[in-house]
């Protein structure tokens, strides 16, 4: 599309929370490198990773940070939260506590970030269906009450992990259509220089994130 380090019209930025355990990592992991890591550490702090996708036609970067779930580290992971386009809230559809949570990280959610960041619940581990805590129909009704999208997925089997990625950023750029986000504010999308919104130029990789 363009020549040079820019081969793609965006930048969108995601933050991935939720509890210590629910695969945050694993979701990465599988939706940049197509492959699950079993043995996945604990992340210390926050990780990062990139993907370019297509949406609508348009290349599109996705920055992503997958955050720590322990509470000892909620005051260093909330200001990544800051001009996040996306966040993926995910829990473990087998342990209930892990849903039960779910609040917390909403509210923590909703007042760190924009007013029009697209928040994707996301029931992780489908793949232990045997050993279920929380059911589809609760979950997707806690989503509806809240005004949130909502899909189960594997990190294990990749069933599911695409589209929840992708679904948000269609809806991130929904809104860039629809003139509900600000591309001149910094509200975790970043068009590329000269490109819509005529915001001036940034180095490749910066994002708005106080890191």
């Amino acid at each position: 599309m363009t020549s040079g380090a820019y081969n793609y019209s965006y930048i969108f930025k995601y933050i991935i929370i939720g509890d210590m355990g629910v695969g945050k990592s694993c979701l990465l992991h599988q939706f940049t490198e197509k492959k699950f890591m079993a043995d996945c550490p604990h992340t210390i702090g926050v990780e990062f990773g990139t993907r370019i996708i297509e949406v609508s036609g348009q290349k599109v970067k996705l920055q992503v940070w997958d955050t720590a779930g322990q509470e000892r580290f909620r005051a260093v992971t909330r200001s990544y939260y800051r001009g996040a386009a996306g966040a993926l809230m995910v829990y473990d559809i087998s342990r209930r506590s892990t849903y039960n949570h779910l609040s917390s990280w909403l509210t923590d959610a909703r007042n760190l970030t924009s007013p029009n960041t697209v928040i994707f619940m996301i029931g992780n581990k489908s793949d232990l269906d045997s050993q279920r805590d929380v059911t589809f129909e609760e979950a997707k009704q806690f989503a509806e009450e809240n005004g949130l999208m909502f899909l189960e997925c594997s990190a294990k089997t990749g069933e599911n992990v695409e589209d929840a990625f992708l679904e948000t950023a269609r809806k991130i750029y929904e809104n860039i259509q629809n003139g509900v986000l600000d591309l001149n504010s910094a509200e975790g999308v970043t068009p590329k220089p000269n490109s819509a919104g005529g915001a001036a130029p940034k180095a490749e990789g910066r994002s708005d994130c106080a890191c």
